[in-house]
């Protein structure tokens, strides 16, 4: 593995009332660049100036550095590694583009990613025309385009942003990039992965425009069987750390004035398929993947054609930009909340067997100001009450343990809230 560059410095906070709103033009003309390169097929040509996916990698790569440029706040750096699978027999080597935000802690991350490449019809095409505008340009589009937006303000934890090749050929820039993280002993918050985010036209051709579906596991895949087991047993098959993340996206969205609502999607991924937040969840850390309401596989891994009068192909043309822009602006609003929040408490203990009392303890976590405990009933999935306290223990009068779920989550002093750690026995 290569490690080109490293970090950068802190940056200059900005008060909420100066935030802008992502730009649907900006978004459009970062899509069209680079659909203009012709193909970004991980085995395509990496030295041509104008064509290709190292062509792309470059000039995202210049992008971030124009951001990192104007304010000071953003390093650019590469890492690289060789993969060989069916899709590429003879090896390839896969490059991930990373941006880092640095905050005031520097090893816990948030990342927010995309992947670059496209492909036609053919897995193993790395020459024919492969625009790939929603799949996956869009994603990478609203990268920068978060980017553009967060790099005015200043945060606690440090903000990746990660523009990954070689999803197509087997998740690789995923997996490079997960296995970066656990090497380097990063404290992963979330992992944001945007994969065909810029649709609002289904296969059946109808608009989609109100929903973006949010996909996240429940019991988490590093989990052994007896900790699926002790999961289970307390009750907690629907609030682990990736759903949790899922959860607290749902919420935040709703309180964007005319943006999406959130569909909790309650599996990893689409059925049988898989993004580049997989790798992600099979080393344990917190990740999701947005994707449109409603998907048109005629615009997906296809070659460029008209077929019996039925158009195939993946062009900017098929996409909706100010839908993209509320995608976008879910993600930026997510990560401002979770890299101004303190981590989520390490471990919640419940107590409160043969009682109507519940007793809620935590350890302490770093920055926290105060704690929010929630509760909601066993025949429900969303938080009905809460309670706001000071310490790392209290007693939930009224609340028997039998028939509620509790959770706790950590608050800076600005209000900012990290996710919700469920609530089991003590082990």
């Amino acid at each position: 593995m290569r490690i080109l560059m490293t970090l950068a410095a802190l940056v200059l906070a900005l008060p909420a009332s100066a935030q802008v709103a992502p730009d649907p033009a900006r978004l459009k003309s970062s899509v069209e660049t680079l659909v203009g390169f012709g193909t970004r097929h991980t085995l395509s040509d990496t030295e041509s100036p104008t064509r290709g996916i190292g062509a792309a990698r470059r000039w995202a790569m210049g992008q971030l550095a124009r951001i990192g440029d104007q304010c000071g706040c953003i390093e650019v750096a590469n890492i690289g590694r060789t993969f060989t699978g069916p899709r590429a027999p003879n090896g390839v080597e896969v490059v991930d583009v990373l941006g880092f935000q640095q905050g005031a802690d520097p090893k816990r991350v948030v990342i927010v990613m995309a992947h670059i490449d496209s492909r036609v019809t053919d897995a193993l095409n790395a020459t024919s025309d492969a625009p790939g505008a929603n799949d996956n340009a869009s994603g990478v589009a609203l990268v920068l385009e978060a980017a553009r937006i967060l790099s005015k303000e200043k945060f606690q934890a440090t903000i990746v942003y990660a523009i990954v090749s070689g999803e197509e050929q087997g998740l690789w820039g995923g997996q490079l990039l997960a296995e970066t993280a656990r090497e380097k002993g990063w404290n992963v918050t979330a992992v944001l992965n945007n994969d065909i985010v810029g649709n609002t036209i289904g296969q059946d051709g109808k608009r989609y425009a109100r929903q973006v579906r949010v996909f996240s596991e429940g019991i988490r895949a590093v989990e052994t069987l007896p900790e699926q087991q002790a999961r289970r047993a307390d009750g907690g098959e629907d609030d682990g750390p990736s759903r949790a993340l899922a959860k607290a996206i749902d919420g935040i969205a709703g309180t964007i004035p005319g943006g999406l609502d959130v569909f909790v999607d309650r599996r990893p991924d689409r059925f049988g398929r898989g993004g580049d937040h997989t790798p992600f969840l099979t080393l344990g850390y917190p990740a999701v993947r947005f994707s449109v309401q409603a998907e048109n596989w005629d615009a997906q891994h296809q070659d460029l054609r008209t077929q019996n009068g039925r158009v195939y192909g993946d062009t900017p043309d098929r996409m909706d930009f100010p839908y993209l822009a509320k995608v976008t602006a879910i993600n930026v609003a997510t990560i401002r909340r979770l890299a101004n929040a303190p981590s989520a408490p390490g471990k919640v203990t419940l107590k409160g067997d043969l009682s109507f009392d519940t007793n809620v303890s935590w350890d302490a976590v770093p920055g926290a100001v105060k704690y929010r405990i929630y509760w909601r009933r066993n025949d429900t999935q969303n938080w009905a009450g809460h309670k706001d306290v000071t310490g790392t223990s209290a007693v939930l009068a009224n609340v028997p343990v039998d028939d509620h779920f509790i959770g706790v989550s950590a608050i800076a002093a600005d209000g900012s809230e990290s996710l919700v750690t469920f609530g089991g026995r003590a082990r």
